[in-house]
């Protein structure tokens, strides 16, 4: 089956059913000038003096706070980027209530920003930090306009992005939505995400719906499962999708 084929296949699976769910990774993002971790081009692939995995840990967050700051300013934070064609187009199904809930392991915020209302951040948000101290709230620019580790305006206590470190537990209230919401889809469609993170990635197994959807450009462990795959770029699959 071509891609013009698939999409049509995906188009005739979108207009008969009505709950459907989208789990989704780095690659809907990287249309929109987001890097993808694993990608050739991502961050995996280059060179520093600790690897990024170390560096978004939260034991070396916790020993080498000025360290982790510059590397999260200098390439985690993409405050000029834009929603791209299957943010918008999953935004538009949950208005025309197909799309049920969005579950993204992106920490870019670009699903809310095209209009998605239901979004369940597995990994938290750069667009949230909060003072490890009193709590309070500061957005994405406050973060970029400071230097070094940002304090909190009200006490001095250090303020932490409200994202899911290596070695921090998934929230969970956010896992359990998930699973809810995946559970009880009758459609499952898997974007932009090479599934191997976990237990992001283990979500999948609560689908027991009637079709699952696999998109993305590099083979998944779930392909062979998959009642329609689709190799290929997630913006042009969801911009054909009327």
């Amino acid at each position: 089956m071509d891609l013009k084929e698939s999409i049509a296949e995906l188009n005739r699976i979108v207009e008969k059913y009505d709950n459907i769910v989208f789990f989704g990774g780095a690659g809907v993002s990287t249309e929109s000038g987001i890097p993808d971790f694993r990608s050739v081009d991502g961050l995996y692939h280059q060179q520093y003096d600790y690897p990024p995995e170390t560096i978004l840990s939260h034991s070396f967050y916790r020993t080498n706070p000025q360290e982790f700051f510059r590397f999260y300013r200098n390439k985690m934070l993409f405050p000029k980027a834009q929603p791209n064609a299957a943010h918008k187009k999953l935004a538009q199904l949950e208005a025309a209530r197909k799309v049920r809930a969005v579950i993204t392991q992106n920490i870019d915020g670009l699903h809310q920003a095209a209009g998605s209302k239901v979004v369940l951040e597995l990994h938290g948000s750069v667009l949230r930090n909060y003072c490890e101290r009193c709590n309070a709230f500061y957005g994405l620019d406050y973060i970029l306009g400071s230097m070094g580790v940002p304090k909190c305006e009200k006490c001095g206590g250090a303020v932490k992005p409200d994202v899911v470190l290596y070695e921090e537990s998934l929230n969970q209230a956010t896992l359990n939505a998930a699973v809810s919401y995946i559970h009880n889809a009758q459609v499952l469609i898997i974007g932009g995400t090479s599934l191997a993170v976990y237990p992001a990635a283990g979500l999948i197994d609560y689908f027991q719906g009637d079709k699952l959807v696999v998109i993305n450009k590099s083979p998944t462990p779930r392909d062979g499962s998959a009642d329609l795959l689709i190799s290929g770029s997630i913006g042009e699959v969801f911009a054909g999708i009327s």
